[in-house]
């Protein structure tokens, strides 16, 4: 065990908490406005493996990792929609119809990949950019500054997001849509429209959470995710629909999944314990929403469809 407790490997395990943690942290930042606004979206991971497909095919095609992570956005803008019109348009149970786009991403992401792809091809993966100055201090560089530069603007869009939900009129509008949508309404406020905003910005972030993961690995498998959006809308609640929160909800699962691979390279995790020890995640993910229950408040008006006049 004492090799465990070396800074080396300290610094590995933070290093690869912070890549781990970016899909689950776009994710969740998308998901985060779609709930502030009152639409839960439990079709998160089959965006985002949508996106992931998508992501991961582009830069096949074109060896351009960028127009890869741009093709998961809009893949997943365009589910973003397919939500917004179910949920906020007709009005369906969101539970069942985000479950329903969760299986339809499942699905077409396999479908997709064994028509066009068959088996696994490695692509390009992203560069790591140093930042300047900062990556070259000892230990620390290694840890925070020798990312790629989708990471970077991931954690860029953390203090972004707080921003606009808590310092602009869209950002207010969307506060009172989730709380008081027929009170919003009386002032103007297009809750339908509001609503359509936050479904395509959180499908467009699940999208390319998904292009983030699939070009990070530089390889497509099915169910590549493995559950990710669900633990991605998880830690909406951990983190009490606020940003930061959200944020260091998705670094504790990167530094869990982080830690166990590390044990598991460094032969600390027994191999017949090695399946126990990757559920781990998903384990942590039951004890956040235990936690989370009644300790913080959800948005008055979450999964509650809007019907002017009622």
């Amino acid at each position: 065990m004492s090799e465990v407790f070396t800074v080396a490997v300290l610094v590995a395990v933070v290093a690869s908490a912070i890549r781990l943690a970016v899909p689950l942290l776009l994710a969740s930042l998308g998901e985060t406005f779609g709930q502030r606004s009152g639409v839960l979206n439990l079709g998160v991971d089959g965006i985002m493996l949508l996106g992931a497909f998508t992501g991961y095919y582009a830069v096949l095609k074109t060896g351009n990792v960028w127009v890869g992570l741009l093709a998961g956005l809009v893949i997943g803008l365009f589910l973003g929609l397919a939500s917004a019109v179910i949920a906020v348009t007709l009005k369906a149970e969101q539970g069942i119809s985000g479950i329903g786009i969760y299986l339809f991403g499942l699905g077409m992401s396999d479908l997709l990949f064994q028509k066009l792809v068959g088996t696994p091809i490695p692509i390009d993966t992203f560069p790591q950019v140093d930042v300047p100055i900062l990556s070259s201090i000892p230990y620390i560089g290694e840890m925070f500054f020798q990312h790629s530069m989708v990471i970077y603007l991931a954690f860029a869009a953390v203090p972004l997001a707080m921003f606009v939900i808590n310092r602009t009129t869209f950002g207010m509008n969307i506060r009172a849509v989730g709380e008081y949508p027929e009170a919003a309404d009386t002032l103007g406020v297009s809750v339908a429209g509001v609503r359509y905003a936050t479904q395509l910005i959180g499908g467009s972030l699940a999208g390319g959470a998904g292009a983030v993961l699939a070009i990070s690995l530089g390889i497509f498998q099915q169910n590549l995710t493995n559950g990710a959006g669900f633990i991605a809308i998880a830690l909406v609640y951990f983190g009490a629909w606020r940003p930061m929160g959200v944020m260091a909800g998705a670094l504790l699962f990167g530094f869990i999944n982080a830690l166990v691979l590390e044990l598991k390279t460094l032969e600390i995790i027994p191999r017949d314990l090695s399946n126990l020890a990757a559920m781990a995640p998903a384990i942590i993910t039951i004890l956040v929403l235990a936690f989370a229950a009644g300790r913080f408040k959800a948005p008055a008006a979450l999964t509650k469809p809007f019907t002017r006049g009622k």
